[in-house]
């Protein structure tokens, strides 16, 4: 199972993260509790969530998908990326989630965006997959390839209008966003 692998060039400075995580470990709970992030049988874990600092994003770290409850030393912060180059910079307790350059490609896309939300759930993916926006199947998760394609639903589809996306390339993979973790959490919400 190609999942949960950080598959970018990531530089690390592990440091203490000085951040309110309340916010997101309440909506994390609360996806976790609905199985939309957790683990598979084999322990690897999917699902993540971020916010927007102004410097950069706070992101839940890789491998702790799998975690019933994460504390400040699960999260990360990315401060810097290039998604020619396949590099992503992140300093904080642990490396950031492995759909790192996914949620900065969302960012990117529009200022207004200030919380990302990534789940797995095979119902839901299929029931959505080419009736949202959808990336292309070519477009693996983590990958440069897959921060353009997302780029590309920016450019070419009403992916901002609705707050969410299908990839294509990453089965059961669902991003949905909004300027704040209510209004991403709520269109995810309202579809489950």
């Amino acid at each position: 199972m190609d999942e949960g692998y950080i598959k970018f060039n990531c530089e690390w400075v592990k440091s203490k993260l000085n951040f309110d995580i309340s916010i997101m470990n309440h909506w994390r709970d609360n996806l976790f509790d609905l199985k939309l992030i957790g683990a598979y049988d084999n322990g690897i874990g999917y699902g993540n969530i971020s916010v927007r600092t102004d410097d950069g994003f706070v992101i839940s770290g890789s491998t702790t998908g799998n975690l019933r409850k994460l504390n400040i030393g699960h999260y990360s912060k990315v401060i810097a990326y290039d998604f020619n180059k396949n590099f992503l910079k992140c300093v904080g307790p642990i490396k950031a989630s492995s759909e790192s350059m996914s949620h900065a490609a969302v960012y990117e896309s529009n200022p207004k965006i200030n919380a990302v939300i990534h789940v797995h759930n095979l119902d839901l993916w299929t029931k959505l997959l080419n009736k949202v926006p959808t990336t292309s199947k070519n477009a693996k998760y983590g990958t440069p390839e897959m921060a353009y394609e997302i780029k590309k639903l920016f450019k070419e589809t009403k992916v901002f209008n609705k707050k969410i996306f299908v990839m294509k390339g990453h089965k059961e993979g669902i991003f949905c966003f909004g300027n704040d973790l209510n209004e991403a959490s709520k269109v995810l919400l309202d579809l489950v």
